[in-house]
């Protein structure tokens, strides 16, 4: 695997213009030998995330918005354990989510395979996923948002599916508790669906979705892998069925939202 080099130590110099906050390494090892990801002080901002989203790739660094406030503090507690987690373009995600399949009691169906691309030519022609994203973040950080305390953060990762395992995110770890493995299934979804990981909390991740399904049959296919990927998402919900779950969160849906137990 190779290795890209982190631009985190030499933040200061790389000519972004920050507002105040912090580098954290801090995770459930000990102190990290390198930063995993930059953290603003203060709530964030549609004007900050545009002006990352805009300067922070071309350096090696992603934006991704934080939530601090859902009753579990900042990344710092959050038990990251980044020395647990593999590379995600060591998987194939299919393999991984045909495993996660198996290995869920309640399924006796077998695994169905991936879902295909959704439909770019038809009703829901799919959008640049950037702008999706964009959009995506403005609605969450606008009056009345759901997130508690979001912050502005960077991580040196590769494309937005790595954003999880780069930090050693173990918000799912009662599921999977190798995120790579997760952000693998991401970057299948980054590729097929134009998802862009925009939110992520103690045990919640959200995404945005440029390609999302346009018929309820292509729905119904990618229900199936959310159900591998976070079982929660249906068993704890009021739509625990693969086709409640894809007629309501997924058919023409710009964003997914996962959380683990």
């Amino acid at each position: 695997m190779a290795t890209l080099p982190n631009p985190l130590p030499r933040l200061a110099s790389l000519g972004l213009h920050l507002p105040p906050g912090g580098l954290v390494a801090a995770t459930d090892q000990g102190p990290w030998h390198e930063p995993l990801l930059w953290l603003a002080d203060d709530r964030a901002t549609s004007e900050g995330w545009a002006e990352f989203r805009r300067t922070a790739p071309p350096v090696g660094l992603i934006p991704v918005v934080i939530d601090v406030g859902a009753g579990h503090d900042g990344p710092e507690l959050w038990e990251l354990m980044p020395g647990e987690m593999s590379y995600p373009g060591d998987h194939d995600p299919e393999e991984v989510l045909e495993d996660l399949w198996d290995e869920l009691a309640q399924e006796d169906a077998d695994w169905p395979g991936l879902a295909a691309a959704g439909d770019a030519e038809g009703t829901g022609a799919a959008e640049d996923p950037e702008s999706v994203a964009d959009d995506i973040v403005d609605s969450l950080l606008a009056d009345g948002s759901p997130l508690k305390d979001p912050r502005l953060a960077l991580v040196p990762a590769r494309r937005s599916a790595d954003i999880p395992a780069a930090i050693g995110w173990s918000g799912p770890v009662n599921h999977e508790d190798d995120t790579g493995r997760l952000s693998a299934v991401l970057r299948s979804w980054e590729d097929r669906f134009g998802i862009r990981v925009v939110t992520l909390g103690f045990d919640t991740l959200l995404v945005s979705v440029g390609n999302p399904p346009t018929t309820l049959a292509e729905a119904e296919a990618l229900a199936a892998e959310h159900l591998a990927f976070c079982p929660d998402n249906l068993w704890q919900s009021s739509d625990s069925t693969i086709a409640a779950y894809a007629e309501n969160q997924l058919l023409n849906q710009p964003a997914w939202y996962f959380w683990w137990d």
